[in-house]
């Protein structure tokens, strides 16, 4: 087994960044979901789930200094990480309150303007991450603005198996992973706990509950009318608590992970 594919989302529900390599500190992947737009007046997360456009919206780091915003149809936006001392915004990512740095007015005009939407962009400073849910994690555990977990694994023979049933083939950035894993056999990693890829060690705490967003596109940002791959995922995946697809892990220190690091399982279920 080995990792086949790597993938970064520097804006939560934003579009995805193919990677050859990256470090990982100690939210995840270097530079994943640190930034997210939010209600303007509700400061509550905005994603796919509500504004499928934002499948569109590319969100590239400069450095770590700044992000390149662009969208079709509209200009390229590139906004300066906020500086220390910067105006704070309360936001609400799920059940979490966090304060947070605000990225000004013209990245809100922006973002207005593109998604049809009073939004307000805000970026998460590493120092400012956010507890992994205690049911899974140890104390100090933190996140990004992930849907709860630092890092997602697909497999790829999973994927394939889902494409097969669906009668088409699948693009694995609907699911929205970090890691996609080949040489397993579809679904093996429903039965992992913990593994490693190049010297790092993974945990793996927690199947993942799909959503709607799967069901969009990520090419042209449309919703596919029949609710498909989701309709089919729950004929077949559907358990207590939701449609399951792909893992949550996290991982036990930081360094590198690199396309084709070798995937060992160090515990089975």
């Amino acid at each position: 087994m080995h990792l086949a594919a790597l993938y970064r989302f520097p804006l939560k529900s934003g579009s995805a960044e193919l990677l050859e390599h990256e470090r990982c500190d100690e939210l995840g992947l270097c530079g994943d979901r640190r930034w997210m737009v939010v209600d303007a007046v509700s400061g509550k997360f905005l994603t796919q789930r509500m504004l499928p456009r934002m499948a569109l919206l590319d969100a590239r780091w400069q450095g770590d200094a700044a992000l390149l915003l662009t969208a079709p149809g509209i200009e390229t936006l590139r906004v300066a990480v906020p500086e220390q001392g910067a105006v704070e915004r309360g936001v609400l990512i799920w059940r979490e309150s966090v304060r947070v740095p605000d990225a000004g007015d013209a990245a809100a005009g922006w973002l207005t303007r593109l998604l049809d939407h009073p939004c307000r962009l805000v970026h998460l400073p590493t120092s400012r991450g956010i507890q992994v849910d205690q049911d899974y994690a140890q104390p100090g555990e933190r996140t990004a603005f992930s849907d709860g977990f630092p890092f997602l694994l697909i497999g790829q023979r999973s994927l394939d198996d889902l494409s097969a049933r669906v009668g088409q083939l699948l693009d694995v950035r609907r699911f929205r992973p970090n890691l996609v894993i080949a040489g397993a056999a579809p679904y093996a990693e429903d039965g992992w706990r913990r593994i490693r890829i190049g010297d790092l060690t993974f945990r793996v705490v927690k199947a993942c509950s799909r959503c709607i967003i799967p069901t969009i596109d990520p090419i042209n940002g449309e919703r596919n009318p029949d609710r498909e791959p989701l309709a089919k995922l729950m004929s077949y995946r559907k358990g207590e608590g939701g449609v399951f697809f792909g893992q949550n892990l996290i991982a036990e220190g930081t360094g590198l992970l690199q396309v084709g690091m070798p995937v060992e399982v160090l515990e089975q279920a």
